[in-house]
């Protein structure tokens, strides 16, 4: 149950941005340039990121939200669940292993990145831009992780509903809808069957 009236229709971080638009504004905008913008980073390798820190701070909104954009994204479910389970291990390349490493640090805390891991990450082909945008996501996913659950917002447990979530921030990516969430509240009204 949530701390503050939000609309169970809008769970997660959504009901927040929505509750607070102001303030929403900026966050969107960020997070639109970061995970959605011009990189050299492809989508899915950004929202892996964003899957790994929200992982690590036990976010289940945010985890699922962001496990499922990425699944669409790289085309299979399988990375992604690797990567939650052991970056290092999974089927990606050296440089996404270096840059999960320095986003799973500033996950700690941003004093832990090491001049070590940024020498492994610029060694397997990071550039300074790269670097520089996974600790942005990392922290900017700390903060999202601990908005939605410092204010207990809902979380569904429907499967259903994420997967749904995840097609709407992959073609529409992270801006508020033009005519905002009407049409979406009434979707989600026959996918949240429960909240966990």
């Amino acid at each position: 149950m949530p701390y503050i009236s939000l609309d169970e229709h809008l769970p997660g971080i959504t009901g927040l941005l929505e509750y607070r638009q102001d303030t929403a504004k900026p966050i969107r905008e960020l997070t639109q340039i970061l995970l959605r913008g011009d990189s050299t980073l492809t989508q899915g390798e950004r929202e892996l990121i964003a899957t790994l820190v929200s992982s690590k701070n036990q976010c289940k909104f945010c985890t699922a939200a962001h496990t499922a954009a990425a699944d669409l994204l790289l085309g299979e479910s399988e990375t992604c669940e690797l990567v939650k389970q052991d970056y290092e291990n999974a089927p990606i390349s050296a440089k996404m292993k270096a840059l999960l490493a320095i986003a799973a640090l500033v996950q700690q805390n941003g004093k832990n990145v090491t001049f070590e891991a940024i020498t492994r990450a610029k060694e397997a082909g990071a550039t300074d831009m790269e670097i520089h945008d996974t600790v942005l996501i990392a922290a900017l996913f700390c903060l999202y992780n601990k908005y939605v659950d410092g204010l207990a917002t809902f979380t569904p447990s429907n499967p259903e509903f994420y997967e749904k979530l995840g097609e709407r921030i992959v073609n529409l990516g992270y801006n508020r809808p033009k005519y905002g969430f009407d049409e979406i509240k009434k979707q989600n009204e026959s996918l949240i069957q429960s909240i966990s």
